[in-house]
């Protein structure tokens, strides 16, 4: 690895950077260099270079004085979600007028104290309401797959700042898909760890229990790098992990001699034809590799996503609801009503969702007494076309089934289950993702699956017919 031509991998540009091979600043140059070329797909709220190249400056002194973390030189992006230090943040809306925050949250603080540096924040759907990227303020995010597709949401410009080249590692939230949604429909790793494992005090209150910070990274072991480097106990968040499992990198791949469950369709979605083939063939090749796939049934139902949406509405509504009166007119049509569908939940209905979630953590309970890990699709159809909106694949279809766009909410109400995607065959010539379910609080043990997944579905480093999915500088 020479400064003439470096993979963008976090985890070799930390070891180049270690070694002496790599300096900060040329890695930094090119990360910026290579966010000018994609501006057209709309991934950033802003491109910091004069703040990166200055954090790129003092890391090379601080690499000078032998003090070199494991993400030194590592270009990253954070979400438009997610406040950072004198960096304007809007989470996607007009209703937060112009903030600059004055301090990090845990997650940056920890990315910086380990070497990362901050190039970009990526573009939002108004308070990460959204599967799909666009919000009144910084319009549509594309899919550099195919621009005239969604990258996926609420991450999706984190998703699409990876899946082009421009960082290997970029922060994003999922509450309900956020994260594993935009991976998958742009063909990168992403990961919701299991509850509390990265703190999270980014949201009005400490005590929300659908939320996750987690990684889009460009593999694998980036991801566990991110993991391994952010999470922890912190007094900022109550329901942190205190000595959580270490996370080793690079990841060591296991499928010999696990029992995996299999689900295509978590028994009740619509799920795309070309993306269950992809889906069973990733399973295949997990057999070959020495491990016990076999599909298991699951009795669930759509009731399971509106148990999901309820308890979205509300979040949103008793979060950012006050912007309404003020600024309803300038905010997404589609979060307003949202929110003011939740003015109506009652209390006890709203407690009453912990039955269904409970019935589902016991069905779960049960799976894993028998199987290591649960495999099912992370979205059921590639990415849609910007022509198409949530409301689109929030349906009942002729045949009962539900017409919905990702199985990855269900995730969400049993939060302590770590869930990763990753990249497999794709469809139609777009990508596909895999979702890896793992026991509660097994995160380690999910990484080391889809490392197994992604050794026989290795990330590309350069698309030749389309330049805009270069991870190569």
């Amino acid at each position: 690895m020479t400064d003439e031509g470096a993979p963008l991998s976090a985890t070799a540009i930390a070891r180049g950077v270690a070694a002496g091979e790599l300096k900060p600043g040329t890695i930094t140059e090119r990360a910026l260099a290579r966010c000018r070329d994609i501006t057209g797909l709309n991934p950033f709220v802003l491109v910091d270079a004069e703040g990166a190249r200055a954090a790129a400056q003092a890391l090379e002194k601080r690499i000078t004085d032998g003090d070199v973390g494991p993400l030194a030189g590592v270009p990253v992006a954070i979400k438009d979600f997610t406040p950072t230090r004198g960096h304007l943040t809007t989470r996607g809306s007009w209703s937060t007028g112009d903030w600059v925050p004055d301090a990090d949250p845990v997650i940056v603080q920890r990315l910086k104290t380990a070497g990362a540096i901050v190039i970009a924040k990526t573009t939002t759907p108004e308070f990460a309401y959204s599967s799909y990227t666009h919000s009144p303020r910084w319009g549509v995010t594309r899919n550099p797959h195919d621009p005239q597709r969604t990258p996926g949401g609420s991450s999706g410009g984190s998703a699409c700042a990876v899946a082009t080249g421009c960082v290997p590692l970029a922060e994003g939230t999922d509450m309900g898909g956020s994260v594993r949604i935009p991976a998958a429909l742009s063909g990168v790793v992403g990961l919701k760890p299991s509850l509390g494992r990265i703190p999270m005090d980014i949201l009005p209150t400490v005590f929300d229990n659908i939320s996750h910070f987690g990684p889009l990274a460009s593999c694998v072991d980036d991801a566990a790098l991110f993991l391994a480097v952010t999470q922890g106990a912190d007094d900022a968040d109550i329901q942190s992990q205190a000595n959580p499992e270490p996370i080793a990198t690079p990841v060591e791949p296991a499928a010999e001699g696990l029992r995996i469950a299999l689900s295509p369709d978590l028994g009740y979605y619509a799920v795309d034809p070309d993306v269950a083939r992809s889906v069973d063939a990733a399973a295949e090749a997990l057999a070959r590799r020495g491990a016990s796939v076999e599909r298991v049934d699951l009795d669930w139902t759509r009731a399971v996503n509106d148990t999901w949406l309820m308890l979205w509405g509300v979040a949103q509504m008793a979060a950012w609801g006050h912007g309404l009166d003020r600024f309803r007119d300038r905010m997404d049509p589609a979060l307003v009503e949202l929110m003011e569908g939740a003015r109506e939940q009652r209390a006890v209905a709203l407690k009453q969702t912990e039955a269904l979630r409970t019935r589902l953590w016991q069905d779960l309970a049960r799976l894993f007494s028998a199987y290591d890990a649960l495999l099912c699709p992370t979205c059921a159809v590639p990415a849609p076309g910007l022509d198409t909106t949530d409301a689109d694949f929030e349906t009942d279809l002729a045949d009962g089934r539900f017409g919905g766009l990702d199985l990855c909410c269900p995730f969400n109400l049993v939060p302590q289950c770590p869930v990763a995607s990753v990249p497999i065959r794709p469809a139609a010539g777009l990508p596909v993702g895999l979702q890896i379910v793992g026991r509660r609080f097994a995160d380690a043990q999910v990484l080391r699956i889809a490392r197994a997944v992604e050794l026989d579905h290795p990330p590309a480093a350069l698309d030749p017919e389309n330049p805009l999915l270069s991870r190569t500088w």
